[in-house]
């Protein structure tokens, strides 16, 4: 036995090198010795494993465990929380393999980055639904939060003067119809010569009086319109308005889109999604001119009308801070200052990273003015984490630390 261990140190030289026989006859003594088959299998695959793991290194496969963020997934009736590395939410969603079907809708968008922790994600799955356009009745499915969006999701063309609205399809044997049932009331497009600017127009009125009205068009003495007033209104119909005696110009404007902004809890501070897309409208402005010598004196308006709605755009805001504020551990802040530091935030920001503005105190710590924040990054203006990185810098050279300004901001009524 003593002398095969002494041949297998020699042949081995361990700890100093791993090296293999150089010939048969070293072969042949190793190979005999008890722990040469398992001793040669470890030393392999040491080998191996060092080698992959400096491609992997190499290659960035191996990115460090603390940058990744906590996300909560809420979706077919169950949260799930996971850690994620991935910068977006598709990403994340092709990682985990949750499908998103036809007509259903994630939120926030898929592209929106993964920013920060406690981020949020709801995927609202599609469910039946029946468009019901006059006599005609199409089933589809949607998870659309708004019923102009369940019929545009749908495939269905819908104009701005249409209007849309949503009721339970609630007598499946008579109607053939089951979930939410979407009702599609057409305007009647018609075309109207505006003093002599052709405009198209859809309108809900039934007669030449009625769009009158509607449409809130003022008329004066000798102004005619063809045909009566009294005229029933068709599809495609001409209308007329005319004004003799009085030199008119027209000019086009563009409505900008509406904006209805809804807070959501359930979604991350400042992500977004888009609920209903909205869209501009157009308005036909009449001007009145006067002349002297062929060259014009004077502009007075006499009509607006709206030729085409505009569309109101709904959006989601998230307004959950759990996120931020777990975002202290991330900009180097001890656990110990973290009832400090939500102390101060609270009071001055209620978490908020876009608080103020221009000219006025700006971020987490109102700091000012806020460019100052640059010195921590160049993200000062939208990363939280950027923003609580320059506060602890600012806390500890102002006042000795978080728990010192915390007291400094108690003694000096919130300064």
């Amino acid at each position: 036995m003593r002398k095969y261990f002494t041949k297998l140190k020699k042949i081995i030289k361990w700890p100093k090198s791993l090296r293999l026989p150089k010939n048969k006859q070293e072969l042949k003594y190793a190979s005999r010795h008890p722990f040469a088959v398992p001793f040669f299998t470890f030393g392999i695959l040491a080998i191996v494993g060092l080698g992959a793991f400096g491609v992997a290194s190499i290659t960035n496969s191996l990115p460090s465990e603390n940058d990744a963020n906590i996300v909560i997934i809420s979706y077919d009736g169950k949260k799930q929380t996971v850690p994620s590395k991935q910068t977006s939410v598709s990403e994340l969603l092709d990682k985990l393999d949750i499908p998103i079907n036809q007509g259903d809708v994630v939120e926030p968008a898929a592209s929106t980055m993964i920013d920060q922790d406690q981020f949020r994600i709801n995927i609202y799955r599609a469910v039946p639904v029946t468009i019901v356009d006059g006599e005609r009745r199409v089933a589809s499915v949607s998870a659309a939060r708004t019923p102009r969006a369940i019929a545009v999701q749908s495939g269905e063309q819908v104009y701005p003067e249409d209007i849309v609205t949503t009721t339970p399809a609630d007598d499946f044997l008579k109607t053939g119809g089951i979930g939410e049932q979407v009702d599609i009331n057409r305007a009647t497009p018609i075309s109207v010569d505006l003093y002599g600017t052709p405009v198209t127009l859809r309108t809900h009125a039934k007669t030449i009086g009625e769009l009158i009205k509607e449409k809130n068009i003022k008329l004066v003495q000798n102004d005619r319109v063809e045909p009566a007033a009294n005229t029933p209104i068709s599809p495609n119909q001409k209308v007329s308005f005319i004004r003799t005696g009085t030199k008119v110009e027209t000019v086009t404007e563009v409505i900008a889109t509406p904006v209805e902004i809804i807070n959501d809890a359930t979604l991350a501070y400042g992500t977004k999604a888009v609920r209903q897309q909205g869209s501009p409208g157009q308005q036909t402005v009449t001007y009145e001119v006067d002349l002297t010598n062929n060259v014009v004196t004077a502009r007075r308006v006499i009509q607006k009308i709206v030729n085409k709605e505009a569309v109101k755009q709904v959006e989601v805001l998230g307004t959950s801070i759990s996120g931020i504020k777990g975002d202290m551990a991330r900009a180097g802040i001890s656990p110990g200052d973290f009832a400090a530091v939500d102390y101060i935030v609270s009071g001055e920001s209620n978490w908020r990273p876009n608080a103020g503005g221009p000219g006025r105190p700006y971020g987490l710590c109102q700091a000012f003015p806020g460019t100052k924040m640059a010195s921590a990054g160049a993200d000062w203006q939208t990363n939280p984490v950027t923003q609580l990185r320059w506060c602890a810098g600012y806390a500890q050279s102002r006042y000795g630390g978080w728990q010192a300004a915390q007291q400094y901001w108690v003694n000096n009524r919130h300064w």
